[in-house]
């Protein structure tokens, strides 16, 4: 029987290994008859690459490649320090000498430098295997840097103050006007918002060139996402909800269309990004196809992950790619969204994805071993 490592986002561990304890007890006031709700909890068990579905056949020197530029991030790092947030990811120097290794492969034994330098694990949430697998894109703004009765609809950079910022209402309705925060001016407020979505993008500028924006801050307002509203308002089926069924109903309902989006306060600011991207939450560019935004309660960045899953159409996605951004409605062990790269079939895929899956998180071999030797008998 394999064992079973629980890796609880929830602790504040001394050291990055523990062995697996007991439940909470429930509080004293509810029916013991009732199972207490479980809190999301990151509980590995141990795999092999042989169980993997498709793992010969992936293109490893493609995940390589995405494996490098977070290295870029993960070198930076304090060696003796954990790897980001989750102590159970094991030190930064463990994984940095696994870069310096990294750098030196052929990418046709790619597959093999996997093998040789990781274990796999499945993740699960308290034991169950399958989550939640939705993408997102890279989107096409048309803009200007100067206002006009064309271009209208203000980006905006992050304001000085840190707290009690306005909600998205407040926000379009002028709360930020006058401050000089606005680096872009767009045509269209629907592809506006869901840039904030999207958290990056491109803005087309009238001379025909193009300039990326990235995620810059957010106003501190909770995530909702206006399909639950438009399915609780019976606009939509639950069924046939997507970016472009979303997209569609608030075109055809102008009337209507600011005050469904401003039940998401959320906000996102951005500012103007200079070399390549988009960039994701670890500071590293994205990899259409191999870059997958996490939790990071229970990742780190720059972990690869072998995510297996359905794409829109039934197409089974299996392969190795790299945790390296997260996102509002990313939350959860087992929970992801794929990075899909620009263009129309990106935005139908990311637009369309729901897909349930698994994946397995590969961890270098000597955290693996301690985590197998931390193992409850």
């Amino acid at each position: 029987m394999a064992g079973w490592v629980r890796l609880s986002a929830a602790l504040a561990l001394a050291a990055f290994l523990s062995a697996c304890t007991g439940r909470d007890t429930p509080p004293p006031a509810r029916d013991i008859a009732e199972p207490p709700p479980q809190s999301p909890d990151l509980i590995l068990q141990q795999a092999s690459f042989e169980r993997i579905p498709d793992w010969p056949f992936d293109d490893h020197g493609a995940a390589l490649e995405a494996f490098l530029i977070s290295c870029d991030a993960i070198e930076n790092r304090n060696p003796t320090g954990p790897l980001s947030g989750s102590p159970g990811m094991g030190a930064a120097g463990d994984w940095q000498e696994i870069c310096r290794t990294a750098r030196g492969v052929d990418p046709q034994f790619a597959r093999f430098f996997f093998e040789d330098w990781f274990r796999p694990w499945l993740a699960t949430d308290n034991g169950e295997e399958r989550g939640l697998f939705t993408g997102y894109y890279e989107p096409l703004l048309n803009g200007s840097r100067t206002r006009s009765a064309i271009y209208f609809y203000p980006l905006y950079a992050p304001p000085a103050m840190a707290s009690n910022l306005p909600d998205r209402q407040a926000i379009d309705e002028g709360a930020l006007e006058g401050l000089g925060l606005e680096i872009f001016w767009v045509d269209d407020p629907i592809t506006a918002f869901f840039l904030h979505i999207q958290g990056s993008g491109r803005v087309s500028l009238p001379d025909g060139s193009e300039v990326r924006v990235g995620y810059a801050g957010q106003n501190g307002h909770a995530y909702y996402a206006i399909g639950r509203e438009l399915i609780a308002r019976e606009e939509i089926a639950r069924e046939d909800i997507s970016l472009q069924s979303i997209r569609d109903w608030l075109r055809a309902n102008p009337d209507q269309a600011n005050g469904v989006m401003w039940t998401n306060a959320s906000y996102i600011f951005f500012h103007e990004l200079d070399g390549p991207g988009p960039l994701g939450a670890q500071g590293v560019p994205l990899t259409p196809g191999r870059s997958l935004a996490v939790d990071d309660r229970f990742l780190a960045y720059g972990v690869p992950v072998w995510l297996s899953t359905t794409l829109p159409g039934g197409r089974a996605w299996n392969r190795l790619m790299v945790a390296q951004d997260t996102g509002g409605a990313i939350t959860g062990p087992v929970r992801g969204d794929i990075f899909f790269g620009p263009g129309a079939e990106a935005e139908w895929l990311a637009g369309h994805m729901k897909g349930e899956g698994q994946y397995y998180v590969l961890l270098p071999n000597l955290i693996g071993s301690n985590l197998v030797a931390s193992l409850d008998p």
